[in-house]
């Protein structure tokens, strides 16, 4: 998505960094994130920023950097429970920049629901399994202990929560290119990716 990003000239909206630090900070604060009534009251209260330098993501969580804190796994599971709450959705919509700058989304709801009029939608997928793969080696590479069955276990748990949801399912748009990136590589889908958003979007609109 970065690649994608830095080769057209625009700018990346990681929503996905948005749920995650909502998560990380239910997790700091004890609050259940399964209970919407609980989680949202303090929702617009919280101290956070998102500093981006150089193509990196920088995330500030009560002053606090937690760039690589967001990325875990416990994380990204209680990230799946927050992105169900329509308060959340609502306020990603009210948030959002226009769906005519040039940014680039690595959230699929973003398609759904808050850019449904955005002109270059693509639904990123894999198989489960592959997804577990990619995921067990930038755990590793950061130094985490993983166990592949219990990664996988739990990719395929969020999936059917996220694809079942009743806010928001995880659902390409009608009108999405659905890529399959099971089977290439980062360099296949950048170019994959580019060629689409360059047929359905010319570089040179203003």
């Amino acid at each position: 998505m970065q690649g994608n990003g830095g080769a057209l000239g625009w700018h990346l909206l990681d929503s996905g960094a948005i749920y995650r630090v909502l998560a990380l900070a239910a997790l700091h604060h004890h609050v259940d994130v399964e209970s919407e009534r609980r989680w949202c009251p303090w929702l617009a209260h919280l101290d956070v920023r998102f500093i981006s330098t150089d193509g990196n993501l920088e995330v500030v969580l009560e002053g606090e950097d937690v760039s690589s804190e967001i990325r875990t796994q416990e994380v990204a599971n209680a990230a799946s429970k927050v992105a169900a709450f329509p308060r959340v959705a609502s306020v990603l919509r009210r948030s959002a920049p226009s769906a005519n700058c040039r940014g680039l989304s690595r959230r699929s709801r973003y398609g759904t629901v808050v850019f449904p009029d955005a002109p270059v939608k693509i639904f990123l997928d894999a198989s489960a399994d592959e997804r577990a793969h990619r995921r067990m080696r930038q755990l590793q590479e950061k130094g985490f202990d993983v166990n592949f069955e219990r990664l996988l276990s739990e990719i395929k748990e969020r999936d059917d929560r996220d694809r079942n949801r009743a806010v928001a399912p995880l659902v390409p748009a009608a009108d999405a290119l659905v890529l399959d990136s099971t089977e290439l590589n980062i360099e296949q889908v950048i170019e994959k990716a580019l060629q689409y958003a360059r047929e359905n979007w010319p570089l040179r609109r203003p």
